[in-house]
């Protein structure tokens, strides 16, 4: 079982998944991105939008040492050497120990995509950050590093272990992630939402191509093919018959 080939054990659902569908939405996804931060420059030379400004200023007034504590665990859990080595060599390692090495790559791929985009996107756009800034940060406010980071690696998480509670898990993260780096003033809201957008379009532009593979893959891990899911249900007894 576990020499199969993981692409003939996936689902037609997973094998037609590669075509059209899925990089369709990650380009329109990636696209928006770029009008997005389009748009902010050309507007007022990258001047804040009025739903930054007003969401900054609703965060500032409500600022407390509870939330700014909770804030800089965020921003030590999606930056530094935490989020750029230790998380993604420690997810690659576990997914290897599992035998998922089709995830390991996708994993390793796409996280390391979302970064060179972050810092692709940061440079052609040079968007200046709030000067309410509570951290210390590198260059260029759009999009957020944090959350592109964040999302990519939730998506990532969500298809290699399709679970509820993970999907619940992965949106509650980039969703706090998202409120953290506005927080600490490190980034703009539409930085935020750029980021999220970016990570997302990675995630499913790297996972296209890969996603028979990864399906088989992970049915394999399972004990479960398609022909052996199709078997099953063929052999199970009808809603007449006596078991």
């Amino acid at each position: 079982m576990s020499d199969q080939d993981p692409e003939v054990a996936a689902t037609p659902h997973a094998k037609h998944v590669s075509r059209v569908w899925p990089l369709v939405s990650g380009f329109v996804a990636l696209g928006l991105v770029i009008a997005l931060g389009a748009l902010i420059v050309v507007r007022d030379h990258g001047m804040p939008l009025s739903i930054d400004t007003q969401w900054m200023t609703e965060l500032i007034e409500n600022r407390a040492p509870v939330w700014g504590f909770l804030a800089l665990v965020m921003n030590y859990l999606g930056g530094g050497v935490i989020a750029t080595f230790i998380v993604p060599v420690a997810s690659t390692v576990i997914l290897l120990l599992v035998k998922r090495p089709w995830a390991a790559l996708y994993f390793v791929v796409a996280t390391v995509v979302t970064g060179g985009a972050v810092q692709l996107l940061k440079h052609l756009f040079g968007r200046a950050r709030p000067e309410t800034i509570l951290v210390t940060v590198d260059f260029g406010s759009f999009p957020s590093g944090h959350v592109a980071n964040a999302a990519t690696m939730a998506l990532i998480l969500s298809i290699v272990f399709p679970r509820l509670w993970v999907w619940i898990a992965g949106a509650v993260y980039t969703g706090v992630m998202m409120v953290s780096r506005t927080y600490l003033g490190a980034h703009w809201l539409t930085d935020t939402f750029g980021a999220l957008l970016l990570g997302v379009g990675v995630a499913i532009v790297v996972w296209a191509p890969l996603a028979a593979k990864l399906d088989g893959e992970r049915r394999i891990r399972g004990g479960l093919t398609s022909r052996g899911w199709r078997r099953s249900q063929s052999s199970a007894p009808g809603p007449d018959e006596t078991i």
